[in-house]
């Protein structure tokens, strides 16, 4: 996330707060609300600030949709000034986003589940794949599910971009559609099935606790970038990718690819993928690779950048990913494009879930 120019960020207070009063609620689910307020869209974080009501006056941060940022339009409720009060018991004593005005008890698996947690440190092979992406998941979820229907498997939201669960509609459509069978968030990420203290944890409690045969790690949606070699989310990919190898499990790498992205170091296999494998990762790792068009093009890029010879390359029948996904009612889009646009996108991240469900 980038402010649109310089000027924008200079130009605006950071923080900037407005009140309003609720005119519509347009969505509501589980940890969020869609609402309009003084003619403008914002959501609600209802598991920090309560839900809202029509007439509500409410204090929204509206910092992001000033700066240009990308959260879609949409401004955050930050306080009901219609209630004096609210609170929500929590079910432990570990806090997210602690020393916080907004800081909650959410507990965590490891103080929930302790008896199964305590000296658990082992994934038994378990196969986990690591996506610079939040739109990967769903495509790498289809293409596992396709090989292996009554598999289960185990999304683990990290911290590095969106903080909320309940903001993803993608997470959403993806369980209704049956492609997850459990979340759980780590770090400081919010609202899944399971809250865990850190990565490690949560790929043991994804083995342990939700019983999966696949944990898929990814950050939310909303990932930071910047204009440097080292300053983006998903540099977080080589650490999943040694946690799991240290832990016994068997780490496999999602690479982001494009040839429809205009910006030069996201063309073919992204630097997102490339640096974080040469430069964030110790663990030998797997790299799949779809078989057929893409083929030859995200061999010569990762031999191009000497990750060929570093990792173990794997080229697998990955199937129409976008067909599945479409069979199940889940559409996806990545910056914006879907299939039709970036078909190379979509072959390449079911090929992660074809490898994790074909690996001996």
């Amino acid at each position: 996330m980038r402010c649109r120019s310089r000027s924008a960020c200079e130009s605006v207070a950071v923080p900037s707060f407005r009140s309003g009063v609720v005119e519509e609620i347009l969505l509501e689910r589980p940890g969020l609300q869609r609402v309009v307020v003084d003619g403008e869209r914002a959501y609600v974080l209802t598991e920090l600030v309560g839900p809202v009501a029509v007439g509500d006056r409410v204090v929204m941060n509206t910092t992001a949709v000033e700066l240009g940022l990308g959260t879609g339009g949409w401004h955050v409720v930050h306080w009901n000034l219609s209630r004096d009060e609210w609170r929500a018991a929590g079910p432990g004593h570990v806090m997210k986003l602690r020393y916080t005005s907004l800081q909650a008890d959410t507990g965590s698996v490891e103080e929930l589940e302790a008896g199964r947690l305590a000296e658990a440190d082992d994934l038994g092979r378990m196969p986990v794949v690591a996506c610079a992406l939040h739109s990967q998941l769903p495509c790498v979820a289809a293409a596992f599910k396709h090989a292996r229907p009554d598999a289960r498997i185990v999304y683990v939201m990290t911290d590095g971009a969106s903080l909320p669960m309940a903001l993803s509609d993608l997470v959403v459509r993806s369980r209704e559609a049956g492609l997850l069978d459990a979340t759980i968030t780590t770090g400081h990420a919010f609202g899944g099935d399971h809250e865990a203290v850190t990565v490690a944890s949560a790929l043991v409690a994804a083995r342990e606790v939700a019983a999966a045969d696949l944990a898929i790690v990814a950050m939310g949606p909303g990932v930071v970038g910047t204009a440097t070699r080292l300053g983006y989310s998903a540099l977080d990919v080589g650490h999943v990718l040694d946690t799991t190898a240290l832990l016994a499990g068997r780490p496999i790498a999602a690479l982001r690819f494009s040839l429809a992205d205009e910006r030069l170091r996201h063309q073919g296999v992204s630097h997102h993928s490339a640096t974080a494998l040469a430069l964030g990762t110790h663990a030998r790792v797997t790299l799949p690779v779809p078989k057929g068009e893409f083929e030859a093009r995200v061999r010569a890029d990762l031999e191009a950048a000497g990750l060929a010879v570093r990792h173990r390359v794997v080229a697998v029948d990955t199937p129409d990913v976008p067909a599945l996904l479409a069979g199940r009612g889940v559409e996806v889009t990545s910056m914006g494009r879907g299939p039709a646009d970036d078909p190379g996108f979509y072959a390449v991240a079911g090929a992660a879930g074809t490898a994790a469900a074909l690996l001996p």
